[in-house]
């Protein structure tokens, strides 16, 4: 059974690791995908690296909700989610992108 409190807690307690590690996860994992698509990669490897690096944006998005429940409201905080949100989407658009762009569809 998951327990939110303990997973809150891990996240508070470790935050300078979870960070140090995420930030530069999710940019190299996102700029894989947009490098893999832009060179025409094929199909299973754009999906396999935009899986990863979305994996790791969500994580780095419930890192910061477990920040927002605990009441921390700073600049950081608005930054990661923004950088986890915008990870998200283009590991997104670079799916539809590349499938726009395989199958020819408008």
């Amino acid at each position: 059974m998951l327990d939110f409190n303990t997973l809150t807690e891990f996240s508070t307690t470790y935050c300078i690791g979870i960070c140090a590690f995420l930030i530069p996860a999710n940019l190299l994992a996102t700029s894989s995908t947009i490098i893999f698509t832009l060179l025409g990669y094929r199909t299973i490897q754009i999906w396999q690296t935009a899986f990863i690096a979305s994996f790791l944006a969500l994580l780095m998005i419930l890192h910061v909700f477990a920040w927002f429940t605990i009441g921390v409201v700073m600049a950081p905080t608005y930054i990661l989610l923004a950088l986890g949100s915008i990870c998200l989407l283009a590991n997104l658009l670079a799916i539809l992108s590349h499938r726009r762009f395989f199958y020819g569809i408008t």
